[in-house]
């Protein structure tokens, strides 16, 4: 049984910076540094901060007066940023800044009186945080049906943006519905979907029609996760979505010869090199890694993190 690892997998740049933010703010002002939502949707990456002092909350008013808390890499409402200033709060930003890309987009979209159409999905906390943007004048859809049946004020003033981590090719489907129904729909000057997302899932159709079995290591929360596991099974490759190694059921690999595997742009490494130990112990006996794109991306933290004064430290992130 041979394994292949998909190249790029794991850890991106933002996943990166927003751990780091926590981390820093722990050790420069100590325990307890507040978290609204979990910074990032992974389980060990949650624990492991929650140990360190994080305390994890989902509601500010659960954050004491005075208080440092950091805002999850799904960023947040204008509404939640304006309460925790109104609670005097430290705020410490950890969105990532290809999120904070597509509000910067929802802002100017606005003030050019367009009405903004979000592809997303219901109830992501990225997707709360976007469309939080603006008091009203946006519209969430999430499939080709909802955006032929989507109602607007005025078709002629529209423009539209997209969740960061979705499937790229369900993206490409529902833009093309929200195109043909409304021709005069402004697009993002560049993309919405981040560069890690569309790279693993890349990196995923290249290995899939090399395997008869895909594990993809990630929280069943995190969205880019998801859409990796269903990348392979569009491809007709059994695939499956696993926190960690002890998910893992031997009778998948039952007759398989070659598995795949990756893992979210969320999950740490020592997941997937737990789960080869465990493969390992079931049978594989050799290990390929895939070429892959090379990823050199660098977001500045946040000033009064110990970084350079006026403009922040750099997280950089590099994988093959």
């Amino acid at each position: 049984m041979e394994l292949m690892l998909a190249q790029p997998r794991g850890f991106c740049a933002g996943v990166d910076r927003a751990i780091e933010i926590v981390e820093r703010a722990l050790a420069q002002f100590g325990s307890p540094i507040y978290v609204r939502h979990e910074i990032v949707h992974n389980k060990y990456v949650v624990d492991d901060l929650r140990a360190k002092g994080a305390i994890f909350i989902e509601q500010l008013a659960d954050v004491p007066r005075g208080q440092t808390v950091v805002f999850s890499a799904h960023g947040v409402s204008k509404e939640v940023r304006l309460q925790a200033e109104q609670l005097g709060l430290t705020i410490f930003d950890a969105t990532c800044p290809l999120v904070t890309k597509v509000h910067i987009e929802v802002a100017k979209m606005r003030k050019e009186g367009r009405e903004i159409i979000m592809v997303g999905h219901h109830g992501h906390p990225e997707v709360e945080g976007t469309m939080g943007q603006s008091e009203k004048g946006m519209y969430l859809v999430e499939t080709v049906d909802d955006a032929m049946r989507l109602e607007v004020n005025d078709p002629h003033r529209l423009a539209y943006v997209t969740q960061t981590t979705l499937s790229v090719d369900d993206a490409a489907e529902v833009t093309a519905a929200l195109k043909y129904r409304f021709p005069d729909i402004l697009e993002p000057k560049k993309g919405d979907i981040c560069y890690a997302t569309q790279n693993r899932q890349d990196a995923v159709k290249v290995m899939a029609p090399m395997c008869d079995l895909i594990l993809i290591i990630g929280s069943p929360s995190s969205s880019n996760s998801n859409r990796l596991r269903e990348v392979g099974a569009r491809m007709n490759v059994e695939a499956y979505l696993i926190e960690n190694a002890s998910e893992m059921d031997p009778k998948w690999l039952e007759g398989k010869k070659s598995i795949g595997i990756s893992a979210g742009a969320s999950a740490p490494e020592i997941l997937v090199e737990e789960l080869m130990e465990a493969l390992k112990a079931h049978g594989a006996v050799s290990v390929r890694k895939l070429e892959g794109v090379r990823e050199h991306v660098q977001f500045p933290l946040p000033v009064g993190l110990g970084g350079n004064e006026g403009r922040g430290s750099s997280i950089s992130h590099d994988s093959i």
